[in-house]
């Protein structure tokens, strides 16, 4: 597969359709069209809904040492520790890997993952696919070893996943999808359906009339590029999520980097 740099969908969203399609539509249509909306709809909300399509990275753990100057550390039974002198005058031994999760008494070993995560879809350790009852995923993309291992501080980054010495994450990002989501979609849908089984098709055109004179039955329509212009698709319901989700037009979700931070490498095919 070919990941881009910011995944889009490739799962049409779940639907519950609130409209009658024909009994001679083809269900390939549908299926068709529930995608199209799906990625209209990830794009116009800034692409913060899921699921994604599945991305391929390659972390590598980030060392406690990392941080450190060699000539401060002093290795213990508990790892690393800093010497530094409290208010009292006293000399202690603050340890930085003994306590380094929020509340953690233990260190745990985790992973950071551009979140937020939809879901895992595998985690391949070396040869070995960890079952899902290995790890776990905290806050929007920490990915906690359960199972009493470790992941690996580095891997081969020139071996392809699956051999010895490699760690590979697959999983989708995204917020997950709730029922005004669901409604959203379904009534793009809905819309697209009409639109392409050859009926007007117009129930985002009829509620833009701007003028209308019943004596020679004269239209007067709103410029369908100024609502387009704005991200939204003229669909009451629709827009009404996408102005709650996205109100001020996003057109990706917002990043924060740091030159002090390992990013995991995104992996990508062919």
């Amino acid at each position: 597969m070919t990941t881009p740099l910011q995944p889009d969908v490739c799962d049409p969203w779940p639907t519950a359709l609130c409209c009658d399609v024909p009994d001679d539509t083809d269900p390939a249509v549908v299926t068709r069209l529930t995608a199209v909306a799906s990625q209209i709809l990830y794009r116009l909300s800034g692409r913060r809904w899921g699921p994604s399509c599945p991305i391929i990275v390659r972390p590598c753990r980030r060392s406690c040492l990392d941080v450190l100057p060699r000539s401060s550390v002093i290795w213990g039974t508990a790892g690393p520790w800093i010497p530094y002198m409290g208010t009292d005058g006293l000399w202690r031994n603050a340890s930085i890997c003994g306590c380094s999760s929020d509340c953690s008494c233990g260190e745990l070993c985790e992973i950071y993952l551009d979140g937020p995560v939809y879901d895992i879809t595998s985690v391949q350790d070396g040869e070995d696919v960890l079952p899902p009852e290995a790890y776990r995923v905290d806050g929007s993309g920490t990915l906690v070893r359960t199972d009493g291992e470790c992941w690996p501080d580095c891997q081969d980054l020139s071996a392809p996943p699956g051999t010895e010495g490699t760690l590979a994450v697959t999983y989708r990002t995204g917020l997950q999808l709730d029922e005004s989501a669901i409604a959203a979609v379904s009534e793009l849908v809905c819309h697209l359906l009409k639109g392409c089984g050859g009926s007007c098709g117009c129930n985002a055109a009829g509620k833009n009339v701007t003028r209308y004179t019943r004596q020679g039955v004269q239209l007067e329509m709103a410029d369908p590029t100024l609502l387009y212009s704005e991200g939204r698709t003229g669909l009451p319901l629709t827009d009404l999520w996408l102005i709650a989700t996205n109100p001020y037009r996003l057109t990706s979700q917002s990043r924060v980097y740091s030159p002090d931070f390992k990013r995991a490498r995104l992996q990508r095919g062919t």
